[in-house]
C-alpha cells in the first residue's frame, strides 16, 4: 500500500469513527485513528461525561486502542471534526501523542470533506518533552 492509499485510509477511518462519538453535551463528535509501525489503522472517539473533565478524547481513545492490539509508535495520526475550524488536537493529546511519536509524525487535520491540514507533531508542540528525556544513559 503506497504512502497516499495509507493518507486516504487513516482520514476514511477519522470520518467513519466520528459519528460514533459520545457526544450529547456539546454535540461536537471527533474522532481519531492513528497508523503504527505495522500499518494497522486503530481508532478512537471522544466520549463526553455529565461531569464534563471525566470525558476522554478521540485521540486518546485511538493511542489506547493501539496499545492494546501491540502497537508501539504513532506513524500518522488524522483528527476529524466539523465545522469550519481546524479541530487539531488539545494540549494533553498533543502530549499523549508525543508519549508514542516521532516529532515528525504527520497530524492530518480533517473536516467532513476530507483534509483541510497537516502538521508535524513538532508544529504542534515545539521544544517538547518527551520519554528521551528520561532515557538513562
Amino acid at each position: 500500500m503506497s504512502k497516499n492509499d495509507n493518507t486516504q485510509n487513516l482520514i476514511d477511518a477519522a470520518l467513519a469513527a466520528m459519528p460514533m462519538a459520545y457526544a450529547p453535551y456539546s454535540k461536537f463528535q471527533v474522532g481519531a485513528a492513528i497508523l503504527d509501525e505495522t500499518g494497522t489503522i486503530h481508532t478512537g472517539v471522544n466520549v463526553e461525561n455529565a461531569a464534563y473533565p471525566q470525558g476522554s478524547c478521540a485521540e486518546a481513545g485511538a493511542i489506547a486502542a493501539m496499545v492494546m492490539a501491540g502497537g508501539k509508535t504513532i506513524q500518522a495520526i488524522a483528527v476529524a471534526g466539523r465545522g469550519d475550524l481546524l479541530c487539531t488536537p488539545c494540549g494533553g493529546c498533543r502530549q499523549r501523542i508525543r508519549e508514542f511519536a516521532p516529532l515528525d509524525t504527520p497530524i492530518l487535520i480533517c473536516g467532513e470533506d476530507g483534509l483541510k491540514a497537516t502538521f508535524t507533531l513538532d508544529d504542534l508542540l515545539p521544544e517538547s518533552f518527551g520519554p528521551d528525556h528520561l532515557t538513562k544513559e
